[in-house]
């Protein structure tokens, strides 16, 4: 809603802002309201509270929900049609194995690991466990050992990437809230991600594995075998993987040089290479390129449309959530909420990416859904971060993944991650909590404190 002017002053404006942020909580958390209908609902009550018009409710909601989706929904919809072509085809098997010849056998969590973060950046965290899993037990039983010993690198691998690298919807949505590069923030995620994991995943769980002894589930698999009727090869398997990355990485390179003079910014070829490397035509091709080399000799062009028509299913409510968050988003800024945010963590000193980690760390523990923590914490932010001046394109990248880190922190028995791994492994919730919710803490506050670092540095 355009020229609107606050009706309070930065007091009731924040005393608003926190009684909207209660309610959000205390519906999803007492009456176990859906967060896409309770981030609708506190949206509505909070831009009347603030002073919107009513007349002026309805466009503010919409622009926020519309503008949000406008650069969530495109990505996440492209990603996960990538993501179950590969998972279908058993493409992930295939890399996994190749991996663990390559590194052998005594180095196989580190293998899985590998595997699990190149198979994770097109594919969301609960449905890559799902299909790793199966091929962590099968190792696990021929190598020996404790079941985390494979499982933690893995599952810690899938939720690195989930949190810091577009296309997941976590930090596509910060980014758009936050008016971040989507490369920059590929590029950037993907970096950070790597040391990140082997610090807070697979070192930790080398550890884990030796300390507490899970023996494999034995009702998962009952031979111990993952089979695979025609997999691809695996050279198909990683071209599908690094082409989005390589286009994405591309674009960014073109715009540097474009703006260092190196190339001619209106050259034709340049214009096309950037084209190609904006990140939903960069998935689009991706999607066709998998839909052509990972259905040849496997499915006729009906499958193939099931397939990819399939994957849109499940990830229609976190799409939904992620609209609504940005709705809430648009609320705050109309209202100038977040004006007086910002103005506040002014007073302070606080520095912004500080700021960002901590409301999105707050969120996580008190509702436990990341992805709820990351678009209601980019909501509040942004108007911090477009009121700081100074701030580069990297260092919006890197309050990015500070927000997804302080959402992917502290996971405990609020979060459905929790019980997904707790129950896969077998373990108890006490046992749960000293290793997964243990690895999830070390990834968020590792994460953030290499982003933290960079931004002080670059």
């Amino acid at each position: 809603m355009e020229n609107f002017e606050p009706v309070y002053g930065t007091g009731p404006l924040l005393g608003i802002a926190a009684g909207a942020i209660a309610l959000l909580l205390f519906l999803i958390i007492r009456f176990k309201l859906h967060a896409f209908i309770a981030l609708v609902l506190v949206s509505v009550i909070t831009a009347l509270a603030a002073g919107i018009p009513v007349a002026g409710v309805v466009p503010t909601l919409l622009d926020g929900f519309g503008g949000t989706l406008a650069g969530v929904a495109l990505l996440v919809g492209l990603g996960v049609m990538i993501g179950r072509l590969l998972e279908i085809t058993g493409g992930a098997a295939v890399l996994a194995g190749a991996l663990i010849k390559l590194f052998g056998e005594k180095r196989a969590p580190l293998a899985l690991g590998v595997a699990s973060l190149l198979f994770g950046f097109p594919i969301f965290f609960d449905v890559g466990l799902v299909v790793m899993l199966p091929i962590v037990f099968s190792v696990a039983r021929r190598v020996g050992g404790s079941v985390l010993l494979y499982a933690l690198p893995t599952a810690g691998a899938f939720a690195v990437m989930h949190a810091f690298v577009p296309p997941h919807p976590g930090p596509v949505t910060a980014a758009v809230e936050i008016g971040a590069d989507m490369g920059l923030t590929l590029l950037v995620g993907a970096i950070l991600a790597i040391p990140t994991w082997y610090l807070a995943s697979y070192l930790f769980g080398v550890w884990a594995g030796k300390r507490w002894e899970i023996p494999v589930p034995d009702d998962i698999m009952s031979d111990g075998e993952v089979a695979h009727e025609n997999p691809p090869h695996l050279a198909t398997v990683i071209s599908v993987l690094l082409l989005p990355m390589l286009l994405i990485f591309a674009n960014t390179g073109f715009t540097t040089l474009a703006a260092t003079g190196a190339v001619s910014e209106d050259a034709t070829w340049v214009q096309a290479m950037r084209l190609v490397g904006e990140t939903p035509i960069a998935l689009l091709i991706t999607v066709v390129y998998a839909m052509v080399v990972l259905s040849k000799g496997r499915f006729t062009r009906g499958r193939v449309e099931e397939i990819v028509g399939g994957a849109l299913g499940p990830v229609c409510a976190i799409i939904l959530i992620t609209g609504a968050g940005g709705m809430f988003g648009g609320v705050l800024r109309t209202s100038g909420i977040g004006d007086a945010l910002a103005d506040s963590l002014e007073s302070t000193g606080m520095p912004v990416i500080l700021a960002a980690f901590i409301i999105a760390l707050a969120l996580r523990v008190a509702q436990g859904s990341a992805t709820v923590a990351i678009t209601t914490a980019a909501g509040l932010i942004a108007p911090a971060v477009q009121a700081t001046s100074g701030l580069s394109s990297i260092d919006l990248a890197l309050i990015v993944i500070a927000i997804a880190s302080g959402a992917t922190a502290l996971s405990h028995v609020n979060d459905s991650g929790f019980w997904l791994v707790g129950r896969f492994l077998g373990m108890d919730v006490k046992t749960t909590l000293k290793t997964w919710t243990v690895m999830e803490t070390l990834i968020g506050f590792i994460g953030f404190g290499l982003a933290f670092g960079l931004s002080l540095v670059l």
